[in-house]
């Protein structure tokens, strides 16, 4: 997921309406799968460096990188690591839905950039 989905911003019309549908989706799959005790974890991290800020700026990696510009964003590894201790909680734990981002980011509007 994402917090575009739980929080929609301009310009983010597609990007949004995907992520709230993987929202939607993860929800309806944990009812459906609740009689086979499948857990169903929707985890929704906030600004990442990733592949995705290259495809974002169409491939144009200063433009890409400027956007973490003053902060330590998430990294794959971070979300990675989220995933695992999801995945590896006792059967009778589940973590339905997760937000996670970086200290320097509040919500998908507000963060702490330090001067460069």
């Amino acid at each position: 997921g994402s917090t575009a989905a739980k929080e929609v911003y301009a310009s983010g019309n597609a990007y949004c309406a995907s992520k709230r549908a993987v929202d939607a989706f993860s929800q309806a799959m944990r009812i459906d799968l609740l009689p086979y005790k499948i857990k169903v974890t929707c985890i929704n991290p906030g600004a990442a460096d990733t592949e995705f800020s290259l495809v974002r700026f169409k491939g144009d990696p200063e433009k890409a990188k400027s956007v973490y510009k003053g902060y330590t964003p998430l990294y794959a590894d971070d979300v990675a690591n989220t995933i695992y201790y999801c995945a590896t909680l006792p059967p009778h734990v589940c973590i339905n839905d997760l937000v996670m981002t970086c200290t320097a980011q509040a919500n998908n509007f507000y963060f702490y950039k330090e001067e460069v």
